[in-house]
């Protein structure tokens, strides 16, 4: 069963990206509790560190250690990387789940809140991508996994203003898991990669991007039963338990009351 098909991942090195809260601190705690070594980074680190003691305490078989990195600047990402090989060998399996949305609609919006949207959505994603991909290859690590946190948004784009900039780059992220997926293919490895688009997941998102409008974020969550944080980390587990010969391109799941 599912168990079993996770034992090749026993003692090896998952990075989550954007660890700290929601999908990436749920992802995490499955992984600890799948027996993964779990590099959990974030701005922050204080929750990561909570939640590794949680996993201590709980007895799971692995390690989460957190590691604090802004994700919007390429040296800290760089320098995580190089911190991991020295301390852990490298990445097996990267989650790039960090992302955020900023309410700045098209016609009215501020320049700044697509390029933060750009830096942590696009670019880190595809640096991250490239990182683990290199660590992975100078130690001929060959069944390696890359899964990128999408959204419904990078599939359809909603008449909702404020998010169809964060829409347009979650549309990258499905062109890149895309292209990643064809540059594996070239590269004559078996290392797999895939995107989970999630509808709406009761998180912190919303309070982030609604971060003047606590009501309007609260509502967003409470006119439905939204997915949970656990039903992706469950969605990351069957993607990395599925055998050699299966590659899961995108799970697209909503919450079944969720209309758009």
């Amino acid at each position: 069963g599912r168990a079993g098909a996770m034992e090749r991942w026993t003692g090896r090195v998952a990075l989550v990206t954007g660890a700290s809260v929601g999908i990436g601190a749920a992802v995490a705690r499955a992984l600890v509790q799948h027996g993964m070594k779990v590099v959990g980074c974030a701005r922050s680190v204080d929750k990561i560190e909570k939640l590794a003691a949680e996993c201590q305490s709980a007895g799971y078989p692995g390690t989460l250690i957190p590691y604090k990195c802004d994700l919007s600047n390429e040296e800290e990402i760089l320098s995580m990387f190089s911190a991991i090989k020295t301390l852990h060998q490298g990445v097996d399996v990267c989650i790039n789940n960090a992302g955020l949305a900023r309410p700045e609609p098209l016609l009215s919006g501020k320049t700044e809140g697509w390029r933060t949207m750009i830096d942590v959505n696009v670019m880190a994603v595809s640096i991250c991508t490239r990182e683990a991909y290199q660590s992975m290859k100078e130690r001929n690590i060959d069944d390696g996994h890359i899964i990128n946190i999408n959204s419904m948004n990078g599939h359809s784009v909603v008449p909702q203003s404020v998010v169809h900039f964060y829409s347009a780059t979650k549309y990258a992220v499905t062109a890149l898991t895309e292209g990643l997926r064809q540059e594996l293919r070239e590269a004559k490895t078996h290392i797999r990669a895939t995107c989970i688009s999630p509808g709406l997941v009761e998180t912190g998102f919303a309070f982030k991007l609604h971060d003047n409008d606590p009501e309007r974020a609260a509502a967003t969550y409470e006119s439905i039963r939204c997915l949970k944080a656990e039903d992706m980390a469950n969605a990351v587990i069957y993607v990395l338990s599925a055998p050699p010969h299966v590659q899961i391109a995108d799970i697209q799941m909503r919450p079944t009351e969720q209309i758009s």
